[in-house]
């Protein structure tokens, strides 16, 4: 049995620069973690993919643990 009162790792991370401009990839990325906006700010779980997607965007976005 899991134990579903266990807090999963989030990572928390915020738009810092526009996606103008930028190749479609890096804009579909951006649109895929919940982001399109400046200053707009998402918390999801902490996973490869996600991690995967944040380095793609590593220029746009600001990391929190």
């Amino acid at each position: 049995m899991s134990d579903l009162s266990t807090p999963k790792a989030t990572v928390r991370f915020t738009q810092i620069a526009s996606g103008l401009g930028r190749k479609k990839d890096q804009i579909q990325t951006l649109t895929g973690l919940g982001l399109g906006k400046l200053r707009r700010t998402r918390e999801l779980e902490d996973t490869p993919s996600v991690r995967g997607m944040l380095r793609k965007v590593a220029h746009l976005v600001q990391v929190e643990k």
